[in-house]
């Protein structure tokens, strides 16, 4: 559903030019668990800010389900961002005015907000454990209840894509732990893909696809899963399989 082949991106600062990304190339399918590993300054947001529809490629070519961005007007990136794309961020991100039920609710302000739209939202504080705290605001809720908030806001349009930076940077251990219980949970029941962006490798697991990332360039690919396993049945098949191991030149490609 992800496939992005030469991917460039660059920056003007000042007068000079800087490469943040530098001949990208890889896929995922869907329900894939992946994450983006690299120090600071290596590409890593400025990857996920493309996968999300929230800036352009330089050059090379990014097709999103199927859809070349390049030929994609503004408008229709704006509106594939907002019905496809769950965002995570380390900050959270709330509104802090409004309620935990009124923040998850935030992406359906632009068509309005219907009472099954509220059993919804609801419905989903209530599976990451916030039941009891629909009415309550950000201030009054700790970082670990925050970010369950955001998790729920992310998947309440039932994104086929979900784009988390940094997810439990501001948290715990157990606390990270816990929102990453809940990150799995519904990627296993709704299929849908994840792609997260982190210095830490806490909360890997060896079905886990991972991307190292270095000044801009794919340096590794690690997965249980072999090229051409896809999800579901044909990743259960590879468990245990050794990790492959793409160099930097290399196209990593994924086929359902």
């Amino acid at each position: 559903m992800i496939e992005a082949q030469g991917l460039e991106k660059t920056y003007r600062l000042g007068g000079r030019e800087v490469r943040a990304l530098r001949g990208v190339d890889l896929r995922l399918d869907r329900g894939e668990f992946a994450f983006v590993l690299g120090p600071s300054g290596s590409g890593k947001s400025t990857l996920l800010h493309l996968l999300g529809a929230l800036d352009r490629p330089s050059s090379g070519k990014l097709l999103l389900d199927g859809r070349e961005t390049a030929r994609m007007t503004d408008a229709e990136l704006t509106d594939f961002r907002r019905r496809h794309v769950g965002f995570i961020f380390q900050s959270f991100n709330l509104l802090p005015n409004l309620t935990a039920l009124d923040n998850v609710l935030v992406p359906s302000l632009p068509r309005g907000i219907s009472a099954e739209a509220r059993r919804r939202a609801a419905e989903l504080l209530e599976r990451v454990g916030l039941a009891e705290r629909l009415d309550h605001r950000p201030n009054e809720l700790s970082g670990g209840e925050q970010q369950r908030v955001a998790v729920a806001r992310a998947l309440f349009k039932q994104p086929m894509l979900v784009l988390a930076d940094e997810p439990t940077g501001e948290l715990d251990h157990d606390t990270g732990r816990e929102v990453f219980g809940y990150l799995r949970a519904l990627n296993a029941e709704r299929q849908t893909t994840f792609v997260v962006v982190t210095h830490d490798t806490t909360y890997q697991r060896p079905e886990d696809t991972v991307y190292r990332i270095r000044d801009g360039r794919i340096v590794e690919r690690t997965s249980s899963t072999p090229a051409g396993a896809g999800t579901g049945a044909g990743r259960e098949a590879a468990a245990g399989a050794e990790a492959t191991l793409v160099p930097a030149s290399a196209s990593v490609r994924l086929v359902p």
